[in-house]
């Protein structure tokens, strides 16, 4: 079955920097678009950066843009985000998400374009 797993979260200092994780099994995705989103408390689920399928295109939010990199080993399936200079307001529930097998119409940086989401990972950045 196709599983997306994230890691590396935990609880930083404002101003630290933390490196997630998103490990995929069940196919290989090397040909399909990824992304990071997240959503914080009592908040909309909210786009942070994707990457394409050739890891030469990428994408992010204007909150974490100089902030935030995503990147993507295909030999080890695996899509990082590094986080830098992190901010209180960037606590929240990261989760990976991969493009499907069927292109879909919407934009890279919406939810919709999405088939395959992770569980999760919690960035907490304390003040």
């Amino acid at each position: 079955q196709v599983q997306l797993v994230e890691s590396g979260g935990g609880l930083v200092q404002a101003g630290g920097s933390l490196r997630l994780s998103c490990a995929a099994s069940g196919r290989t995705f090397s040909n399909y678009a990824m992304g990071w989103f997240r959503q914080a408390p009592g908040k909309e689920r909210e786009f942070v950066a994707a990457i394409d399928w050739s890891g030469y295109s990428t994408y992010y939010a204007d909150s974490v843009k100089g902030r935030f990199t995503i990147s993507r080993d295909n030999a080890k399936n695996t899509v990082y985000l590094q986080m830098n200079s992190l901010k209180p307001e960037d606590t929240a529930v990261y989760v990976c998400a991969s493009e499907g097998t069927v292109h879909a119409a919407e934009v890279v940086t919406t939810a919709g374009f999405y088939y395959y989401w992770g569980q999760g990972t919690q960035v907490t950045v304390s003040s």
